[in-house]
């Protein structure tokens, strides 16, 4: 009877590691505990074939400790600036870019090709689609990760893409539930708290959750979030809320299917309650699949923590059945042995195909906003004054982001363009000697083109600009992520709205500049620029 347990325990348990093989632990807690999946980083992300590589060898453990079904292997791919695939795959657009297409098909498309690829690799399970309704420009853990900030876009494009993996039978996941929207503070590092009343998250957090649960939701992803209006115990997070979990989303919304928490090493979590206290209380409230994504420790003391509450009494074995049973369902549905061995002849030839870039590019195309405040787009050519490109370093990154764009940059897309065109650099964090030191440098161009990541140096860069303009210099402000960032500057001469920081954004957007290209996106969400 332990060991069966224990066993079943495992099932509700997702893994992560490091490195690009599978290591001696993960194989210790595939045959001891039948976890029941891996979740996968860009640490673990090579080479298409040596991601194929991997999980194949996670699922040959697997077959090799009798699992009845295949591992869930899970990745957040959410494209843009969540992305864990590298070198090799085609770079997607994120939501917010999706959202300024205005062109619910094109989630579809996008949905469709990211299944096409994650399944080529091996990966059966997304983390995937983002639902929070981006309604605070201060939120900087979802910001571009949103499909904006109106809650029916939000439901109809994170349909539209949930239905597009689903079509290449890849699992999906609705997150962050209730809904991580309207805050300011990043469940990484610590807990937020969302004031609202019951009514208002109806209005605006619930909806695409309710939307897509109709359509056929698979996986339900927790927040680290406190919401008072649900759960009357002072800072609880939803993942542990029985409240939340059980009260509203089981019954009051009668969805039946898979929950599973964010990762438990989180520090709204991991420092207040303690990641193996978290994921015996995840699974008290309602919770089927705890994420515990880098601690092996951890990960073990969490699967025991919970096999000692079963056996004294604090947990029910009813509860771990009833979680156990749903997960099979959707192993059942989704995962079976005999189909890892149906792969085609080489599904490697799909991942980062032409079609694929194709596709995505005229979604670009969509998506790319101009707002041309002084009609002086397209810049057909150099005038005698030339142009000059701001890059500001930036290393400030939201956690989630553990793709580093190095590999991109302003001023060398630019230059394909205008080769005369000069970049400089400097520190994101811009002193008054370094901007009295810009504009002198910069004020004998007719053209200045700033690309900004973040909104760090908003005072001193709105003094640059202010200044540039009054000696008669045009400002191009490119937003390179957020389009927020814009809101602290003062208003320039056209802004270019990217969305993302990747190399197939920046080459639309710098294309559609230089009038190479026409882009039709619109802001998806309410731009005030004094």
């Amino acid at each position: 009877m332990g060991t069966s347990l224990l066993k079943k325990i495992g099932q509700l348990f997702i893994i992560g590691f490091a490195g690009k093989t599978v290591p001696y632990e993960v194989k210790q807690c595939i045959h001891t505990y039948h976890v029941g999946g891996i979740i996968l980083f860009s640490r673990n992300i090579g080479t298409p074939e040596e991601t194929l590589a991997l999980t194949t060898e996670l699922q040959r453990e697997a077959k090799r400790a009798n699992y009845e079904y295949p591992l869930f292997i899970c990745v957040d791919q959410e494209n843009g600036v969540v992305r864990r695939l590298g070198k090799g795959t085609t770079i997607l657009p994120g939501a917010m870019m999706l959202g300024a297409t205005n062109d619910v098909k094109a989630a579809y498309e996008i949905g469709q090709i990211t299944g096409k690829e994650l399944k080529s690799l091996g990966i059966n399970w997304n983390l995937a689609p983002v639902l929070d309704v981006n309604n605070n420009p201060n939120n900087r853990v979802i910001g571009v990760r949103s499909f904006g900030e109106c809650p029916e876009k939000v439901s109809q494009f994170g349909k539209a893409m949930m239905a597009g993996m689903q079509s290449e039978r890849l699992m999906t996941t609705l997150k962050h539930f209730p809904g991580h929207g309207d805050t300011h503070v990043d469940s990484h590092v610590n807990l937020p708290v969302i004031p609202h009343d019951i009514e208002r998250l109806k209005e605006v957090e619930l909806k695409p959750f309710q939307t897509c649960m109709k359509a056929g939701a698979d996986v339900i992803m927790t927040a680290h979030i406190s919401f008072p209006a649900l759960e009357k115990k002072r800072d609880v997070p939803a993942t542990v809320s029985k409240a939340v979990i059980t009260g509203l989303l089981r019954e009051e919304l009668r969805y039946k299917g898979v929950v599973m928490t964010d990762c438990l090493e989180m520090e709204a979590i991991a420092s207040e309650i303690g990641t193996e206290q978290g994921a015996m209380q995840a699974i008290q409230a309602g919770v089927d699949l705890v994420t515990i994504s880098h601690s092996f420790d951890k990960q073990v003391r969490s699967i025991q923590n919970v096999y000692e509450a079963v056996k004294n009494g604090d947990l029910t074995e009813e509860v771990i059945e009833r979680s156990t049973n749903r997960i099979r369902m959707l192993k059942e549905t989704y995962l079976q042995w005999e189909d890892l061995h149906r792969e085609r002849d080489d599904p490697l030839t799909i991942v980062g195909c032409k079609e694929h870039r194709e596709i995505a590019r005229k979604v670009y195309k969509k998506g790319v906003t101009i707002v041309d405040e002084k009609k002086m787009l397209p810049i057909y050519q150099n005038s005698s004054g030339g142009i000059a490109i701001l890059e500001l370093e930036n290393d400030i990154f939201t956690q989630v982001e553990d793709q580093r764009p190095s590999d991109v940059s302003l001023g060398k897309v630019i230059s394909t363009y205008v080769r005369s065109a000069e970049t400089y650099r400097s520190s994101n964090m811009l002193t008054r000697c370094e901007v009295s030191e810009l504009v002198n440098k910069l004020k004998t161009f007719d053209i200045v083109m700033i690309g900004v990541l973040t909104g760090s140096s908003a005072r001193m860069l709105r003094q640059l600009i202010e200044q540039l303009e009054n000696e008669r210099v045009s400002v191009i402000i490119i937003a390179l992520k957020s389009p927020y960032v814009v809101v602290d500057l003062p208003r320039a001469s056209a802004y270019i709205y990217t969305y993302e920081y990747t190399y197939p954004a920046l080459t639309v957007a710098i294309a559609a500049v230089f009038g190479k290209e026409q882009v039709y996106g619109q802001l998806p969400i309410k731009i005030s620029i004094q």
